[in-house]
């Protein structure tokens, strides 16, 4: 047992001790009584928090833990307090955290009064409502992921579990998070860090995702390797493959494992020595150019058996974006589906410059690939899928009206099995179990009843997303429209996502490209990644 568990067990233990000493000597005095009662409270507490296997906050900080419920108790009347005063000159906004707490527990409510925003702030942005508003679907729809090159296509869920790889979460995290995409019929994304046994265990849907240190599937000298990806790649639970290509909180360099978290179990998943900080290169070594990027990602899906095969970006350069289409179209071969991760994405580890400066956000980076994809006839054949701070319904309905086909989520799915967010996930002491691979820590976390908390999670929230379709008037979003998401720009000023945004026809850029794209479209070389 670690010091750290010795010392919160034995404190416990050390107070039922004492209370039990003063409840002896009660019984001859009852003078005693009144040490023995203010002690007895906390003692009984502290036993309960040991083994109860609801709060993994409980398990790891007994009686003292308390405190945290009881700030969230009283936090309305301190928001209450707070709107009244307006010191920053605005309401006070609810938290999505709350709201993803709220779905998780099942006690997902309407609340009183109207919105907490202030609805006349510049870049505030509203979903019209139709005047004729439609029955909401019973049931949600999926997306067909799968080319035409594509033997095993998949039906994804509107809300899947964003990249977050074992080692940078723990067993029991990865667990949760895998058994409630198994209880939900959604996908389970593996992020960078190897398909572990706990990916397996649970038996949800796996998207395989591979990043620039291949781990998992590796040679001695940190390679991709062919045969080893293909024997796990056609594993039963392992529905499609994916190439990270960057990430939006961190787009240029690669992941980071501090060395305090690679333990025996970790360096084996992702083979690499233990004990030693694993950074990911910044680079691919399979690939140099846009041909040879897509000519890869077709090599994925034939070595998996035929399953979907995709990439991962962050978006930086429109040219970059538009040479890899133009591979694509050279090479007639396309990805069965791109994921488009924002700038506004979280990270474990990062550099604060990079998250702050670098990346594009991802409203701009989706429209972007979306009206690529679009002007060079592309698009029906390639799925897009959007990750980057999605965690309400109204979230999931903007990236649809933007061009994405269905989203993922990762901040959102760790608060479900219990994140407070304490960001001190980088020093393997996160105090609930989720973001750590101590031992004592991790066990706090109880799968079973987190595994049900993301299943509901989910579910609210698609559903939230259908309700909020329903009432635009719409029950399939393939009728989204740009039309029908607005923003404001300044106190008399709103504009549609149609106003704001170029949105091309089919094939537009291979007949005439328009002015605004004709520089990025000529630069544009699927030989070469133009900065």
């Amino acid at each position: 047992m670690r010091a750290s568990s010795v010392v919160r067990v034995g404190a416990v233990a050390l107070l039922v001790v004492v209370a039990a000493g003063a409840v002896v000597l009660a019984a001859a005095d009852a003078w005693w009584w009144f040490l023995a009662g203010p002690l007895l409270v906390p003692a009984v507490v502290g036993v309960y928090d040991l083994l109860q296997r609801k709060h993994s906050v409980l398990r790891n900080y007994p009686v003292l833990g308390h405190a945290r419920f009881l700030l969230e108790a009283i936090r309305p009347e301190l928001q209450q307090y707070f709107i009244e005063r307006n010191f920053d000159g605005r309401p006070y906004d609810r938290s999505v955290r709350s709201i993803v707490y709220q779905r998780a527990k099942g006690t997902d409510a309407e609340e009183p009064f109207g919105t907490e925003r202030d609805v006349y702030a510049d870049g505030y942005e509203f979903l019209v409502p139709s005047m004729a508003p439609v029955k909401q679907a019973e049931t949600p729809p999926r997306v067909r992921i799968g080319g035409p090159d594509c033997k095993k296509p998949y039906d994804m869920a509107l809300l899947n579990v964003s990249a977050m790889s074992f080692g940078s979460l723990s067993s029991n995290a990865i667990l949760a998070l895998n058994k409630g995409a198994a209880l939900g019929g959604f996908a389970h994304d593996t992020g960078e860090g190897g398909l572990s046994e706990y990916h397996l265990q649970g038996g949800g849907d796996l998207v395989w995702e591979v990043g620039t240190g291949y781990f998992g599937c590796r040679t001695s000298d940190g390679d991709f390797d062919p045969a080893v990806f293909a024997d796990k790649a056609q594993h039963d639970n392992v529905k499609c493959v994916s190439l990270k290509l960057s990430q939006g909180a961190k787009p240029g360099i690669g992941g980071v494992l501090p060395g305090s978290k690679v333990n025996a179990e970790i360096a084996r998943v992702r083979e690499v020595p233990i004990g030693k900080t694993v950074i990911s290169p910044p680079y691919h070594r399979v690939f140099s150019t846009p041909r040879e990027l897509v000519q890869f990602v077709a090599r994925m899906r034939e070595l998996s058996g035929g399953k979907p095969a995709g990439f991962k970006l962050c978006v930086g350069s429109r040219q970059q974006v538009l040479a890899v289409c133009k591979a694509m179209a050279e090479e007639d071969v396309t990805p069965d589906f791109i994921i488009v991760d924002g700038s506004e994405g979280g990270t474990g580890a990062a550099p604060l410059e990079f998250a702050d400066h670098l990346g594009t956000p991802l409203t701009e980076g989706l429209i972007t690939v979306h009206n690529a994809l679009v002007g060079t006839g592309l698009r029906e054949k390639i799925r897009l899928g959007a990750s980057g701070k999605v965690a309400t319904g109204a979230d999931l309905v903007k990236r649809l009206v933007q061009g994405a086909d269905y989203t993922n989520a990762a901040r959102a799915m760790m608060f479900a099995i219990g994140c407070i967010q304490s960001q001190r996930c980088h020093t393997n002491k996160c105090p609930v179990g989720v973001a750590t691979q101590d031992p004592r820590r991790g066990r706090a976390l109880d799968v079973g009843d987190k595994s049900q908390r993301v299943q509901r999670y989910q579910h609210s929230t698609v559903a939230g997303a259908l309700q909020i379709m329903a009432a635009m008037g719409v029950s399939d979003p393939a009728d989204l429209s740009p039309h029908q998401l607005r923003r404001r720009l300044d106190p008399q000023v709103v504009r549609s996502y149609a106003e704001l945004y170029d949105w091309l026809e089919p094939g537009q850029l291979l007949a005439e490209p328009p002015e605004e794209w004709a520089v990025d479209w000529k630069a544009a070389d699927p030989d070469r990644f133009t900065v």
